[in-house]
């Protein structure tokens, strides 16, 4: 929701562990010399939140071709080779200075690759393509990318990339009303856009089948509800439902044509999402699968390109763990973790056949390392490491541990402990996470590795009404902002007291977005708990944030309102005056630093 008044978030996060660092040595935070202590040698800033050297490489479906991104003039750009070329021998495809491309894939027939990019960060993306056979034209750096969408002020979305016509997407644009999407269908290789659907429904998404009819849609009720609705020839009809606080989600059509597979939690007396085949034609559900363990809630689904049979799922405990529908990828994942023990294995993209797949694989002290498969010859060929020149060596692990809160609520976390030294009466940093609709995860972090780095604790809560461990968790966060979602993150910190990690005198905290209000709110809530504090394009004001939700976010102003306070009615207001730092700040004594945005 705010547009960042530096170049990219780099910038920022850089300016937040530089400051995080200076405040806290005014706070007596510094900490010892690494040589004198055990610590590993410092790693600068610029190799940890610095312009990976290469990142987020994708096959092209042909199996010809890899792009990637990497710097050019120090923003991130695409760049394409051949499969069997070196990366020193790749093509500059794409030439912005201003930001970083955001995101891109290839056409299904490897024509083109798409990205998106918006206009100096006002979050109005457009498409654009690039043809990655195309030349450079005398004098330019990279082939022409065209506009596909071309319109100004509006923001694209991206609904479907029919396997049916691999020259065609089917989008939405907000031109029309900026809070809703009308459905078009986009010619790629002409930029031809044609209406489908003018969106007066309260349309938040289309669903197409394997075979690129459209079939479903979902609407949001003016009450905050979820309603999946069967599109006929002349009328929705409406086939499932569910509450503001429940979650039901198409997830993509069976091979059969008949069904759907959806995500849902509906019912009072169901506390996880689990995964159902969904019949449009009579709205009857079958349980697919839930958690077998009865901890988290579904977490994803994986479907062969090839066949579009379910060949896997995922839920997400204390880190990843992968349940296979197919013995062919079952073998493959385990193959493939044999190879490349101790981490996790991220199987990204693949080519058409599903014969060759880009694999990464991570933990917590390595960012990636990429590798090209070959299922048929179980081979592996290097590609590149994210963050070649960070010293592996130097990261601290990162564990995942639980405590109680202020009321007994079991909160799950990370912890991060400085690598060479005793973990005991250590300056702390709390990093509580965005969202707040959202969750961290095992693997490497980039802000808990500096700080371990130079000698401190590191713990990152899951507090109440994160994402991921069902729906009496995410729930017990309603109306808490400030309250008991603070405390959550409050008693994380008398936690690492109580385990003898934390100098209660040389604690900080620093966060962006809903971790930036927690900043906040911590120092101007509990003032004498943090020494001191950061806080990136946090919400001082619950009111003004939610009076600023943008146009396209009305689909989930209910939500907003449901779970934080609503500001139309007087209760609802005296709540989030009441939570909000700003109405606090004269109780404010910890050095603070603040990165603003543009409105």
């Amino acid at each position: 929701m705010k547009k960042l008044l530096y170049k990219t978030l780099r910038e920022v996060l850089c300016l937040g562990a530089v400051g995080m660092s200076l405040v806290a040595s005014s706070a007596g935070a510094q900490s010892q010399n690494a040589s004198a202590t055990g610590l590993p040698p410092l790693i600068d800033r610029e190799i940890i939140f610095g312009n990976p050297e290469i990142a987020a490489a994708q096959i092209s479906p042909n199996g010809q071709y890899v792009a990637f991104v990497k710097p050019w003039k120090d923003t991130r750009n695409i760049y394409v080779k051949g499969v069997s070329e070196p990366f020193s021998a790749a093509r500059l495809l794409t030439t912005e200075t201003k930001r970083p491309v955001a995101g891109y894939f290839w056409t299904r027939d490897s024509k083109y690759i798409l990205y998106v990019k918006d206009n100096a960060g006002d979050e109005n993306f457009n498409v654009y393509a690039v043809d990655p056979s195309a030349k450079p034209a005398a004098g330019a750096d990279a082939p022409p990318s065209r506009d596909l969408t071309g319109v100004k002020g509006a923001r694209v979305m991206i609904y479907e990339v029919p396997k049916s016509d691999p020259d065609v997407i089917y989008i939405g644009l907000n031109d029309r009303d900026k809070a809703w999407h009308d459905l078009y269908k986009l010619q790629i290789s002409t930029g031809e856009k044609t209406l489908i659907r003018k969106n007066t429904e309260r349309i938040t998404g289309w669903h197409f089948d394997l075979t690129g009819q459209l079939r479903l849609a979902t609407r949001n009720a003016e009450n905050g509800d979820t309603e999946i609705l069967r599109v006929d020839a002349d009328k929705f009809t409406q086939i499932y439902s569910c509450s503001v606080f429940e979650t039901c989600n198409p997830v993509r059509f069976d091979r059969d044509g008949k069904h759907v597979y959806m995500e849902t939690n509906k019912s009072a007396d169901v506390n996880l999402i689990s995964l159902v085949l969904l019949d449009p034609e009579t709205g009857n559900t079958e349980l697919v699968e839930s958690d077998p363990r009865k901890k988290v809630d579904f977490g994803g689904a994986m479907f062969s390109e090839a066949t579009d049979a379910l060949v896997g799922t995922s839920y997400y405990y204390d880190r990843e763990k992968q349940y296979f529908k197919d013995k062919g990828f079952e073998a493959d994942y385990q193959w493939l973790q044999s190879q490349l023990p101790g981490k996790e294995i991220s199987m990204g993209s693949r080519t058409r056949d599903e014969q060759v797949w880009l694999v990464t694989a991570y933990s917590d002290t390595e960012p990636g390392e990429t590798v090209l498969f070959n299922r048929k010859a179980r081979t592996l060929t290097p590609q590149y490491r994210i963050r070649e020149n960070l010293a592996r060596e130097s990261l601290a692990q990162m564990k995942p541990v639980q405590y109680k809160s202020s009321d007994g609520l079991e909160i799950p976390a990370y912890l991060t402990l400085p690598k060479g030294i005793a973990a005991k009466n250590l300056p702390v940093l709390m990093i509580p996470h965005g969202g707040p609709w959202g969750r961290d995860v095992w693997g490497y972090n980039a802000l808990a590795q500096f700080f371990a780095n130079r000698g401190y604790a590191v713990l990152m809560p899951n507090f109440r009404g994160s994402t991921g461990y069902g729906k009496k968790f995410l729930d017990a966060g309603n109306r808490e902002w400030g309250a008991k979602m603070q405390d959550d993150i409050t008693w994380g910190v008398k936690y690492l007291i109580a385990e003898g990690i934390a100098d209660p005198k040389r604690v900080g905290i620093l966060g962006g977005s809903y971790g930036g209000y927690a900043t906040l709110a911590g120092v101007a809530f509990t003032p004498d708990v943090y020494a001191a504090a950061v806080n990136i394009v946090g919400p001082s004001n619950l009111i003004t944030l939610l009076n600023a939700i943008p146009p396209y976010w009305e689909s989930i102003r209910t939500m907003f309102y449901q779970r934080m306070g609503d500001p139309r009615t007087p209760e609802g207001k005296a709540l989030l005056m009441e939570r909000s730092p700003l109405n606090s700040a004269d109780k404010i004594t910890t050095p603070l630093l603040v990165a603003a945005g543009s409105r």
